[in-house]
């Protein structure tokens, strides 16, 4: 391994993690090993996933959580229901419209609630996994003011946007740069998602820490799993897979 390759960090993550999108994430797993060659993933976790399929009191699935979480796999609280049932005026109402569907749970909620969905999530996890989780990461990646406000005052150690790993008691960043990430909705956002996907394995490059981001739904279209499989693949060239615990150093 050179230099270059031993500094630059690879971060992929599995979203929407939940007993109902279980056989979707078994083959992205599955996938992600084949190229990390181990669990060198996170897993963002879903408690009870639009209130349909809550993971309190499904045994067998936190069985495989802490089969996971044992072999290494970081579990990152992905929200509560994952489900924006807020009402949005002003850029908030634009985030939930275009930049997900009705999906950014955290984007409307005030502080107190926000909190306790954080808190809830957090305790159910570690209680399943025995251990402490990785960190927070909001549903779409959209954070309200009450979410923001609520992270500072939070026990957890990383949070995540779109364009940023951070600290959230200091505010301190300690990675930077967009996730490649790919959409499965529609044809027009798979065919965007892909071309991104493909000038974001050469544009970049120059980045410390690439993040690559995966979702249940990409099982559902072979264009999209082939571009992760070239996205892993020319990552790794130059890059090697890493934890987001590392992010905090020491």
């Amino acid at each position: 391994m050179s230099a270059a390759t031993d500094t630059k960090r690879l971060l992929v993550s599995v979203h929407d993690v939940h007993p109902g999108s279980l056989a979707a994430v078994d083959r992205l797993a599955d996938q992600l090993e084949a190229h990390l060659g181990g669990p060198h993933f996170a897993m963002l976790v879903v408690p009870e996933h639009w209130a349909g399929t809550p993971i309190r009191g499904d045994a067998a699935f936190a069985a495989r959580l802490r089969s996971w979480a044992d072999r290494g796999v970081e579990m990152f609280v992905h929200g509560w229901h994952h489900r924006d049932q807020a009402a949005h005026a002003g850029i908030a109402a634009f985030k939930a419209r275009h930049m997900t569907a009705s999906e950014g749970e955290f984007l409307g909620l005030s502080e107190e609630e926000a909190a306790q969905r954080m808190e809830d999530g957090k305790s159910l996890i570690e209680d399943i996994i025995g251990g402490p989780v990785a960190g927070f990461i909001a549903p779409a990646w959209l954070y309200g003011p009450g979410a923001r406000a609520a992270l500072v005052k939070s026990a957890f150690q990383l949070a995540e946007d779109h364009m940023r790993v951070w600290r959230p008691a200091t505010g301190e960043v300690v990675a930077k740069g967009p996730v490649l990430t790919w959409a499965s909705r529609s044809a027009a956002r798979t065919a965007s998602s892909l071309l991104a996907a493909g000038l974001g394995r050469t544009l970049l490059r120059p980045l410390r820490t690439l993040r690559v981001a995966v979702h249940p739904g990409d099982v559902t279209k072979d264009s999209i799993l082939a571009s992760i499989d070239a996205t892993l693949a020319a990552a790794l060239r130059y890059r090697r897979p890493a934890r987001y615990a590392e992010l905090l150093g020491g």
